[in-house]
């Protein structure tokens, strides 16, 4: 009895959990879909979910209308560029915070995370001020480093989780050995958290991608991204359904093709140090 009792369960949350990922995953599916429409289509009542006369004329136009290869490029240097550098930063920062602790470490931990509650728009003017004036307005230096600042106590947060796990005897056991403080972080505890540095690299480069405030308010042509590829199709004349979503598919493709072949190593990162 316990036996079926148990398998009803596995089943009724196995069912639960595909419910969940298709519910998740359908408006992905629906933009796919709608780029291959033709705009009359895209906005028929009721809605043609498969059965409609498929075309590619809305990729071949959103090729034809902008430069897609130099939106990606820039999305590619942008969220790399900021999360390297992210990292750059945040070792550092996470092994003093995790090894060598002070009674306001965890404060400056609250802190750090607090200001991800800032809504952006509140610090928009003076750093859109700033810009100006450096000249770092619309370009791919501005925005990887306002990128490395927004994403940073992120990535210190999860680096401390990892460094946490690894045991401090091998790192005084390092220091014995006259390992220097470089030494022992990029050739003692780097490759011990390779899992959670792999998985924090992986995030935070899709934070990075999906970024839109920024790259909308501080680029123009320059250095705009894929997600100002993706705005430039809506107009004062209306949204453009089909176009929009064959611009939205190019953009969102690469990184889930990144997140579908790295997605073993990401929930080994997120699980790392979870059992002992």
């Amino acid at each position: 009895m316990a036996r079926a009792v148990s398998t009803r369960t596995k089943l009724s949350f196995t069912i639960l959990g595909w419910l969940v990922g298709f519910l998740i995953f359908f408006p992905i599916l629906w933009t796919v879909l709608t780029s291959f429409k033709t705009e009359g289509t895209a906005i028929a009542t009721p809605p043609q979910f498969l059965f409609f006369a498929w075309t590619a004329e809305n990729y071949i136009e959103v090729n034809a209308r902008s430069d897609y290869f130099k939106h990606f490029a820039n999305s590619v240097i942008i969220s790399v560029g900021s999360t390297l550098l992210g990292l750059l930063i945040a070792i550092p920062a996470a092994w003093a915070m995790a090894f060598s602790p002070t009674k306001r470490t965890k404060d400056v931990l609250l802190w750090m995370l607090s200001t991800k509650m800032l809504p952006a728009v509140g610090v928009l003017v003076p750093i859109y001020l700033i810009f100006r004036d450096s000249g770092l307005l619309d370009t791919r230096l501005g925005l990887t480093v306002v990128l490395t600042m927004t994403n940073l106590p992120i990535i210190v947060w999860m680096l401390y989780t990892y460094f946490r796990e690894i045991p401090g005897d091998i790192l005084e056991a390092a220091r014995m050995d006259g390992a220097s403080l470089a030494k022992e972080i990029v050739y003692v505890l780097t490759p011990m958290a390779i899992p959670g540095i792999a998985s924090t690299l992986l995030l935070n480069i899709i934070l990075a991608w999906n970024e839109a405030f920024w790259t909308l308010n501080l680029t123009a042509a320059k250095a705009a991204p894929l997600t100002a590829f993706i705005a430039s199709y809506s107009s004062p004349e209306g949204l453009f359904w089909a176009k929009l979503s064959a611009a939205s598919t190019l953009a969102i493709a690469p990184i889930l093709i990144l997140g579908w072949f790295s997605q073993r190593q990401l929930v080994r990162g997120l699980t790392f140090g979870a059992v002992k």
